[in-house]
């Protein structure tokens, strides 16, 4: 995978998913087998939603992921999603159904790097697929980090890349040469989107090292939980409940289990 400097403005992600969001769900559900649905799933399962407490979904998409909770949730609290593209916003509007539980979520248009909410706001915080697409990492994480309440939970769903060796080399492979053809195939008028996924995923902090980012934005009991012998990795981490916590000594460690 390439090593040379990704361009991630705000401009460039934009547009690219701009013209990639008719055909994102599909392409996503393809290219990764349907085991995306699956990470979800185990994501959602991982949530510590209280009742009256809202949840932001940010670099929501298509809204999957927002979907997914409020489906959990039920009437429990309200859950927004927020994305900087107004084109895949338009999409997870239309998931909205009348009469159950995703019909009361707000879809919002918001940058994760200065999103508009108060301070301590939401219960939990999630993304999933999209942190590295933000271009400041470490300013998407504070942010999420700031509108959580005390004793609120972060969580992040991202691809990582497996340590095992034979693993890892056909992942590499099937990233760089397979899922680009693919992809430009169906995204026939951005011929780059999908050479950029691998790239984005390649240049991006996984395991440990994502933890440890997690932690420098005011996270405590940051562990996280590979998915699919590591292909995508469940990052969690807790906002301290005082100001005083923030000091305390922090432990990131990793939970051994691969689910």
């Amino acid at each position: 995978m390439s090593t040379a400097s990704l361009d991630k403005s705000n401009s460039r992600v934009r547009e690219m998913f701009r013209q990639i969001a008719p055909r994102y769900d599909l392409m996503n559900h393809l290219l990764s087998l349907n085991i995306d649905r699956y990470w979800r799933r185990a994501a959602v399962k991982r949530l510590r939603i209280t009742p009256g407490k809202p949840i932001l979904d940010t670099c929501t998409g298509t809204g999957d992921l927002a979907i997914a909770i409020a489906k959990k949730a039920g009437d429990q609290c309200e859950v927004i999603g927020s994305d900087f593209c107004y084109a895949m916003l338009e999409i997870a509007r239309d998931k909205r159904k009348p009469g159950d539980a995703t019909r009361g979520i707000d879809f919002l248009e918001a940058d994760s790097q200065s999103l508009p909410f108060d301070t301590d706001t939401f219960g939990c915080v999630t993304v999933a697929f999209g942190l590295r697409n933000v271009a400041d990492t470490d300013q998407g994480l504070s942010e999420m980090t700031r509108v959580c309440s005390g004793g609120g939970q972060v969580m992040v769903l991202e691809f990582s890349r497996p340590t095992l060796p034979g693993l890892r080399g056909l992942y590499g492979f099937y990233f760089s040469h397979i899922l680009p053809r693919v992809g430009q195939w169906f995204a026939r008028n951005n011929k780059d989107a999908y050479s950029y996924l691998p790239e984005s995923v390649g240049q991006f902090p996984d395991g440990q090292a994502l933890a440890d980012r997690m932690t420098a934005a005011g996270l405590i009991d940051v562990k996280y939980t590979p998915l699919t012998f590591g292909v995508a990795t469940i990052y969690e981490g807790t906002k301290p409940a005082t100001s005083k916590s923030f000091n305390a000594e922090t432990n990131s460690s990793k939970d051994n289990n691969d689910v």
